[in-house]
This record gives C-alpha cells, structure tokens and sequence, in this order.
C-alpha cells in the first residue's frame, strides 16, 4: 500500500508534469519550422533524450538486466504513446489533440477492471460519462460526426489508447527507478519515431543552420523527456492509470491557452463547452479522492 504522503508528491508531480506538457506543442512546432517536418522532429528530440539519459541507464544496467519484461514492454509502450502524441502536434489543433489524449481515463479504468480486476466506483463511471460527452460534443460541434478528423486527432486517440495499456503495465510490473524508466520511456519513442518518419516524408535536406533545430532538440529532450518524464515514472507507479490520466488534465487548461495566445488557435463556442465538460469529468474524479479509497 502506497503511503498517504508518497501518493500526494505523486499527485502533485504529474499535475506539474502536464503543466509543463501543456507547452509541448512549441518545441515540436518549432522543429518543423527549421524542416524536420513529420515524425522528424520527434525523432530529433527523442534521440536526444535518451542520448542524455544513457550515462544513467549504463549505471544502472544491472536494474535494467533483471527487470520484469512487461515492465520494460510496457515503458516502452508509453513512450511510443508519446511519439504518436507528439507526432499529432505537427498535424492538428493542440488543444483538440491534447483533448482526445485525455480519452485515457476511459481506457484505463476499462483495462484495469477487466484485465487486471480493479474495482471501479460510481463516481469514477460518472466521470468517464462526462468526459465522453464532452469529447462527442467538441468533435461534434461542427454538425459532423463526433470522429477525429485528420492524422493528428487519429493518432492522439491511439496515443491515449496505448498509453493506458502502459501504464496499467507499469503500475503492476515496474519496481525501475526513474532514471532507467525514462531511459526505455524515450528509447521506446525513440524507436517508434524512427518507425513513422519516413512514413509521413523523406529524410528532410537543406536544413540549414543546423545548431538551432539541435539546440531545440537538446533542451527539449533534456527538460521534457528527461526530467518531466523521469518524474513522471516516479509518480505513475504509485497513482491508478485512470487517476494519472486524469490529473494530466492540467495539461488541457495549460496547452490550449498556450496555443491561444501564441498560435492563435481558439475554440467554439461549442468546442470549449466539450473541454469543460472533459475538465468537469477531471474534477469530479480527483476531488473525492482524499475521501474514499483508491
């Protein structure tokens, strides 16, 4: 059993941990500009990040060598989660792509409940009901069917959908410490990214300066995909899946008022009545949670 203490730094850190994702969107935006276009960009960062990790992953080899292999499958899982996540930010609307991520609650609760049989309670049920009828009005505020639209939206939801399998893994299997999980975490996108680039483009020419797509890349995968996520492993072993998703969610409120300001990408009327009512859904799962069990 995971101590009162220990769960509320974890809850706190993921929270933070959104917050700084909801600024994700810039870097990757930025990376296209100077031609990594695609799954590129996320490849630069990726590499980068578990380049910087590396040195922890070699001290620590031997916790590598007897780890679970779910543990690592499913590390690794998340991490090609977050490259189709990232990917979507080249391709869609960040607040719609960061909306559909947060679908994970969904997955979550339903694989945990009947995959590994972990009890799901009302207020729970309620909250995936809201946030459900949040999305179905957001996508469907155009007077379209509530779908995703576009290869951004469609690989955010696969995103969500994989990162839910990840971490109900994670949560069952890993004893890692943080440093070698974010090493897998970004080897996993790593490898994912490299997978998809060529996919969506050829190896982009004529760059140019190349120390600024590289500097942007370094901090990059330095400061979200290495110290974000190392802390964010930290805090996902010790949270229910359903429950880190959600409390993600402060990444919802920080990414689309970040793209609303600098990018210019505001919602409808009817769009940002559909995020509300996927906050709403955040907010009625977390606020109960000193009162009941997990």
């Amino acid at each position: 059993m995971v101590d009162k203490q220990a769960q509320l730094l974890a809850t706190l850190i993921v929270v933070l941990a959104g917050a700084i994702w909801g600024f994700y969107w810039i870097p990757v935006r930025a990376l296209s500009g100077f031609g990594l276009t695609g799954a590129w960009g996320t490849l630069a960062i990726t590499a980068a990040a578990a380049m910087l990790l590396s040195p922890v992953a070699y001290q620590r080899r031997q916790q590598l060598s007897q780890a679970n292999p779910v543990a690592l499958a499913s590390l690794a899982l998340g991490g090609a989660a977050f490259a189709l996540y990232s990917i979507g930010f080249v391709y869609g609307r960040v607040a719609i792509i960061i909306l559909l991520y947060f679908l994970t609650p969904v997955w979550s609760t339903l694989i945990g409940h009947y995959v590994m049989g972990w009890p799901i309670s009302r207020l729970r049920l309620a909250a995936i009901l809201l946030g459900l009828a949040g999305l179905s009005v957001m996508l469907g505020a155009e007077g379209e069917l509530p779908l995703p639209r576009g290869v951004g939206e469609w690989m955010a939801l696969a995103a969500g959908i994989l990162w839910s399998i990840g971490t109900t893994g994670m949560r069952a299997k890993s004893d890692l410490t943080p440093g070698p999980s974010a090493f897998i975490f970004a080897v996993g996108a790593a490898i994912t990214a490299l997978i998809l680039a060529p996919v969506f483009g050829p190896l982009p020419s004529g760059i140019g300066d190349i120390a600024k797509p590289l500097g942007w890349a370094l901090a990059t995968g330095g400061l979200w995909w290495s110290i974000s996520i190392a802390s964010l492993m930290w805090a996902t072993v010790r949270l229910e899946p359903a429950r880190v998703g959600l409390l993600l969610m402060s990444e919802v409120v920080v990414g689309a008022a970040s793209a609303a300001l600098i990018a210019a990408e505001r919602l409808s009327p009817l769009e940002l009545v559909g995020g509300a009512l996927v906050l709403c859904a955040g907010v009625l799962e977390i606020w109960p949670a000193g009162r009941r069990c997990p």
